[in-house]
């Protein structure tokens, strides 16, 4: 099917046109005409599979045809809202469709004087809409299509509420899209709630999962950490080939010159690289010359080669679609792999996010560190030397041990204490599991507490 054939308005035809677009994917060659029909849709789908063009484009082609005035978008984070307002923008652009984005931390006045005069779409995170439509800042705006996006995710971060109370200042005559990468009960209620005889459809299919022969293991460290257990890995792992996959382009260089200058066989590939460099660099990891590669997500793309045993995320990817493409360079042919993930605390609901969408089954691993300190270590030490008080009888100690060098006194009460306190100072690389228990139920604490202070702010 060819984008050609949904018969857009003419600026919506040449938006999509522009952008490159050829082929809908598979939630946009079902979804749209549905969407176009008026009728409210459930749609599951994963990150990356096209939804914002699957509900944007025949919204936007409806705002064209003046069959509508307004549409809502909904999403969980401020992030996100800015990703899909930002792709809106470029679709539908040459129809000179307006759009908002709207989210707390920023103040009230603009975004709800440019709501007054009349904008097509607003792309809203639930706090912030809620708040306008519950001090009737915004009571002109009644959208006719109103779409829910990454709805599980919304449930995750405890919006549910929110959402319910939003929809209860919504006209009833209106179309209602939801989108979920997931359908957990709490998710179902609500689309029986404020859905009318919707349609489902999903594009979860096997390539959206992840490979079940592949081992998929986290460790869970101290950011400080990252370089000695990524080595601490290449060094225990039995690697034939291998990927590392970084985040940015400065890190590959960074990573891949304190490998090489390790003495491992590893070479960088990212965007900047001249398509000469790029080949050559390829071509000596295909022969085995190099059997290290250090890559961003985007100059991975494309990247087919045979034996990867392993893939390491130095960096957690951005998006689970991310994480499903880079451990698929692994467990091939029907050769099992292994996709081992560094993650620290503050990362690791994105982990669980991953997790969720994809059906990862990642288990929690440990690795026992070299004999040597890490920053970490020392600074933990040092800290320990710092606040000991001096006892009554160290200067008589000392007096007493006055035939030894003093250098060697020092070394060998230092051995003693680097002895003593080797469970705190890096021996093992990764948290086990009672540890990262603890450490997850302080981090969900913190951030419940701060959101309920917030509230209680809002409230005064």
């Amino acid at each position: 099917m060819k984008f050609s054939e949904f018969n857009f308005h003419h600026d919506i035809a040449k938006g999509v046109k522009i952008a490159g677009f050829k082929e809908p994917s598979p939630i946009q060659e079902e979804a749209i005409p549905i969407i176009t029909s008026g009728s409210d849709l459930v749609g599951q789908a994963h990150t990356g599979t096209g939804k914002t063009a699957a509900f944007g484009l025949p919204m936007m082609d409806k705002l064209a045809n003046g069959e509508i005035e307004r549409a809502l978008v909904i999403t969980p984070t401020r992030e996100l809202a800015t990703q899909v307002a930002d792709e809106l923008y470029h679709l539908g652009r040459f129809a000179g469709i307006r759009t908002l984005t709207v989210y707390g931390g920023v103040g009230y006045g603009r975004q709800i004087a440019l709501i007054h005069k009349g904008v097509q779409i607003v792309v809203a995170t639930p706090g912030r809409l809620k708040d306008l439509y519950k001090k009737g800042k915004i009571d002109v705006f009644n959208p006719e299509i109103v779409v829910l996006d990454e709805a599980d995710e919304m449930l995750d971060m405890g919006f549910l509420e929110e959402i319910k109370e939003i929809f209860e200042y919504i006209p009833q005559n209106r179309q209602t899209l939801l989108f979920s990468a997931t359908m957990p009960e709490p998710i179902k209620e609500l689309a029986n709630d404020i859905l009318y005889q919707p349609q489902f459809i999903s594009a979860v299919g096997d390539e959206e999962t992840t490979n079940n022969i592949i081992d998929q293991r986290y460790y869970m460290i101290n950011e400080s950490q990252r370089d000695e257990a990524l080595i601490k890995l290449l060094e225990t792992e039995e690697t034939n080939k291998c990927i590392v996959f970084c985040r940015m382009k400065r890190e590959v260089d960074r990573l891949t010159e304190h490998l090489q200058a390790l003495g491992f066989s590893a070479g960088g590939l990212h965007g900047d690289l001249e398509q000469r460099d790029r080949e050559i660099i390829i071509k000596s990891y295909r022969r085995s010359e190099i059997k290290i590669m250090v890559a961003t997500d985007v100059a991975a793309r494309g990247l087919d080669v045979k034996d990867v045993t392993h893939v390491f995320n130095f960096h957690i990817p951005f998006d689970p679609q991310s994480y499903v493409h880079r451990i698929g360079r692994t467990g091939r042919a029907g050769k099992s792999g292994q996709a081992i993930t560094l993650v620290t605390t503050e990362e690791f609901r994105e982990l669980q996010r991953i997790q969720k969408e994809v059906g990862a089954q990642m288990r929690l691993a440990t690795l026992q560190g070299g004999d040597g300190l890490d920053d970490t270590g020392r600074e933990y030490l040092a800290e320990q030397i710092r606040g000991i008080s001096i006892h009554n009888d160290a200067t008589d100690m000392i007096e007493y041990m006055s035939s030894m060098d003093k250098d060697m006194l020092l070394e060998k009460l230092m051995s003693r204490l680097i002895e003593q306190e080797k469970q705190h100072i890096g021996s093992q690389i990764g948290f086990d599991q009672e540890t990262v228990d603890s450490m997850i139920q302080n981090y969900v604490g913190e951030k419940k507490a701060t959101r309920n202070n917030n509230r209680r702010r809002k409230q005064r």
